[in-house]
């Protein structure tokens, strides 16, 4: 594939910048495309006109878009895709290998995030009809009809979603997907090392069918990408803690920030530890620990330095391999100083008493591995005493985990907000008590792994539910 020039797109029309980056494979340099830049006075210009997209996505129903849709999924997964100002297009295997150079991810795990987001896109009637609560596609097209022998009448919140993405895991664009059957255009500002994903969906839906002008595709700075969120209406923001903090109280903006995901296990089913350490293992390591729901804290009511021991046995040996490697487990860092402050950052805590790291000793070298061009950080598994230690509650960009021991009683006062907690447990007073939560965002009771999707449940908020609002409406006989 010749190397492209990815555009800007305005309303869906291509835009090419003066101002223009590079992106490179993080392993050598070697370029892999160049990206307009756009300031944040093109974003304005264009959301003064976002009432033509709105326009463009009213002349089809529900119904039309989800099939559209669905025709998108099989372009991003299998079909050769326009991504060029030259009309330069990508194969599946094209995207693979260029997103996995540009991210760090190995082509297996790459792969299973195409495969999240095909399944997104070819079951979005029952993405809808788990976020809408079996709402009639012919009302969300009407916005009033009658539900259940009940009037009801939805109207939006907001004339665009603005999207601040990022660039460690390709899965999270599923979360915005809705939005396009729900007729609401996109606004986005893609990871500066990640425009792969972004722009193949968006070309994707373009070819199934889709307006063009529902998509904004906007690479920025920070002031655009300001503008972004707080101009469109209703927005999401992906990032750490110190990006996500500023935006804590505003409503109009959902945050998918660190995701602090726990699994607890019971008095109840505590001896029974052994049997569930595949499953804990999975819930840390799987898509090489990157994804805010993979689990970062395993608490229990006793035998915490044994369970500590097993999980860091099977993790410790874990090392990188090529990134064509069928059976890669662990992700390179695009930003080689990402890895070497969280290295840092893992081993200045560990100086702090009352904690212990356990895979150093099941490790042949160091926890920062330099190789095939690439920064890695090999498991770690942290035995903590009490959720005072400062590695207790924390979340990092490779597989990590703490494990505590607290008291049952005292695991939901003690652990904070877990955007997943699986609660291994069969005890009905502690399930009711985990199901009356407010710290808790998706709930597992039994041995589920943190990183199961339940694709008709609410993410981080409802997306339908943050898009629309229901009046209450009255119909004269």
């Amino acid at each position: 594939m010749a190397i492209p020039h990815i555009p800007c797109l305005r309303l869906g029309e291509p835009y090419v910048s003066l101002n223009q980056i590079d992106v490179t494979d993080y392993r050598n340099g070697n370029l892999k495309a160049t990206v307009s830049q756009v300031n944040a006075g093109v974003v304005r210009q264009d959301l003064n006109r976002i009432d033509e997209a709105r326009a463009a996505l009213k002349k089809l129903t529900t119904t039309d878009l989800i099939s559209i849709g669905a025709k998108a999924g099989e372009i991003f997964l299998k079909g050769n895709v326009k991504i060029g100002v030259d009309n330069e297009t990508q194969s599946p295997d094209e995207y693979i290998e260029t997103l996995s150079s540009t991210s760090g991810l190995p082509h297996v795990m790459v792969k299973r995030n195409m495969d999240k987001i095909y399944y997104a896109l070819t079951h979005m009637d029952m993405i809808l009809n788990g976020l809408t609560r079996g709402i009639k596609p012919a009302i969300l097209d009407s916005g009033v009809g009658e539900q259940f022998g009940t009037q009801v009448c939805f109207y939006p919140t907001s004339k665009a979603l603005g999207l601040v993405m990022p660039s460690n895991s390709p899965a999270v664009n599923s979360l915005w997907l809705p939005a396009v059957a729900l007729k609401t255009p996109i606004i986005m500002k893609p990871g500066r090392e990640e425009p792969w994903t972004p722009i193949r969906l968006i070309q994707s839906f373009i070819q199934a069918g889709c307006p063009k002008e529902a998509f904004g595709f906007y690479p920025t700075d920070y002031e655009g990408a300001a503008d972004i969120l707080n101009r469109c209406g209703r927005a999401l923001i992906f990032g750490d803690k110190s990006t996500t903090d500023q935006y804590a109280n505003n409503p109009a903006i959902q945050i998918h920030g660190p995701g602090w995901s726990k699994i607890l296990i019971g008095e109840d089913e505590i001896e029974n530890w052994p049997d569930y350490i595949d499953l804990i293992v999975g819930s840390i390591a799987d898509n090489g620990g990157r994804s805010c729901v993979n689990a970062s804290a395993v608490v229990v009511p006793k035998y915490g330095r044994e369970i500590a021991d097993a999980l860091a046995k099977k993790l410790g040996p874990v090392k990188p391999t090529t990134v064509d490697d069928p059976e890669a487990k662990l992700s390179g860092f695009a930003n080689p100083k990402m890895g070497e402050w969280i290295d840092g950052a893992i081993d200045a805590d560990l100086e702090e008493p009352g904690c212990e790291e356990m895979t150093a000793k099941y490790r042949d070298g160091d926890r920062k591995v330099l190789t095939d061009g690439g920064t890695y950080l090999r498991p770690t598994i942290v035995y903590c005493e009490s959720f005072e230690h400062p590695l207790a509650n924390r979340e990092f960009l490779c597989p990590y985990a703490s494990v505590v021991e607290v008291p049952q009683t005292d695991m939901l006062s003690q652990m904070g907000e877990s955007l997943v907690v699986t609660a291994i447990t069969n005890n009905e007073t502690f399930q009711t008590e985990l199901l009356a939560s407010p710290l808790i965002e998706r709930l597992n009771i039994g041995p589920i792994s943190t990183m199961k999707i339940s694709w008709d449940q609410p993410h981080e908020g409802n997306m339908f539910e943050f898009l629309y609002k229901r009046r209450s409406i009255g119909l004269a006989a």
